[in-house]
């Protein structure tokens, strides 16, 4: 009997201790409900778990995520659609280009002194034609003026006028070294050609040079391979044309005038007898012309490391930006006024993004 009675005893304690461990959880819970912080963490917590698009999806029914597959599978046609239609939009760009072409041809000439305009190619009504009419009714010294005229009438043609356009882009400056200029300075045209009708699609930069002192090549050459098709491992990444490759060429250095590679002098010492000697070595050099010898994309699909993509998508960029920008539109980044409208139109956009923060 005494046995039973502790027995029982002890099955009361455990139930009163279990009693009063859950009473102090509950308590405790009950404070912790209470602290406004942590129940605005929950909320959070809940609402982002709410607002997730794969959670969501993962409630529906299974015949509706079967409709959405299908969704997924048209999805991908349009894509290949959509690589069609940027083919197309290829090729018009080739015919147009040949359009274009006259026009180039003679924005070279006018540029290198080959040609004069008549009047009326001349002919441009400027909005600062008023100030500089009045600037010129100030000259009343004849012989200054009749100087002024002799020395304009031996000026030909445009003179540094590719050489000013990249001085004036950011973009470019930034690669061009101070013994770089003195190159730059013989270019005479630079030109976009694309791919003929059933090759990859691409596009070439042609840098056409005047005789010079530095190489002998008339013409150096940059090819962007292009690719406009859908991954087959992410299709819904496609959004157009991209440029996956890029080759140079092999640039014809006069001795001693390569501006790609420098040459340092170093002391080795002998092990055994402790003799020294200097010897010379070329190493790699700062330079625009390091654009012709680019980093070439693995064939076999290794990747790159992370300077080495930098390098390659800072490359991509800058051929773009001759194909689109600086190619058609030389005239006003020489005067700089392309450089203006783009800093505005960067404005704009920074203002309509703070507008739309207003809003919201």
């Amino acid at each position: 009997m005494a046995d039973n009675s502790k027995t029982e005893d002890t099955a009361s304690d455990s139930v009163e201790a279990a009693k009063n461990a859950s009473d102090k959880k509950e308590k405790l819970a009950d404070q912790v409900m209470q602290n406004p912080q942590v129940l605005a963490a929950l909320q959070e917590r809940l609402d982002n778990t709410a607002l997730t698009p794969s959670s969501y999806i993962e409630t529906l029914p299974k015949a509706v995520k079967r409709r959405i597959d299908a969704l997924k599978q048209l999805q991908v046609k349009c894509a290949h659609i959509e690589a069609k239609f940027y083919e197309e939009v290829h090729d018009l760009e080739r015919k147009y280009a040949a359009l274009y072409q006259p026009l180039f041809d003679k924005r070279r000439e006018f540029i290198n002194g080959e040609a004069e305009p008549t009047d009326a190619e001349s002919e441009w009504h400027s909005e600062n034609e008023e100030e500089e009419k009045l600037a010129g009714d100030l000259k009343n010294v004849v012989v200054i003026e009749e100087k002024a005229e002799a020395e304009e009438a031996n000026v030909k043609g445009i003179p540094d006028f590719w050489f000013t356009i990249f001085r004036n882009v950011d973009m470019l400056s930034e690669l061009v070294q101070e013994y770089d200029e003195p190159i730059l300075k013989h270019l005479q045209d630079i030109k976009v050609k694309f791919s003929e009708p059933g090759q990859p699609m691409s596009f070439s930069l042609e840098f056409h040079f005047g005789p010079n002192d530095y190489f002998s090549n008339s013409v150096l050459t940059k090819t962007y391979k292009m690719k406009s098709e859908p991954d087959k491992t992410d299709p819904f990444s496609f959004e157009g044309p991209e440029i996956v490759d890029c080759e140079g060429c092999t640039i014809d250095w006069k001795k001693g005038k390569n501006v790609t590679v420098k040459t340092i002098k170093k002391k080795q010492k002998h092990k055994g007898r402790g003799t020294v000697r200097t010897i010379t070595k070329q190493v790699p050099n700062d330079s625009f012309f390091n654009f012709f010898s680019p980093i070439k994309v693995s064939a076999d699909g290794e990747s790159l490391d992370e300077d080495s993509e930098f390098t390659l998508a800072a490359d991509f960029e800058i051929g773009h930006f001759f194909r689109e920008r600086i190619v058609p539109r030389a005239v006003l980044y020489f005067t700089g006024e392309a450089i203006e409208d783009d800093d505005n139109f960067e404005e704009g956009e920074e203002g309509e993004e703070e507008f739309i923060s207003i809003l919201s």
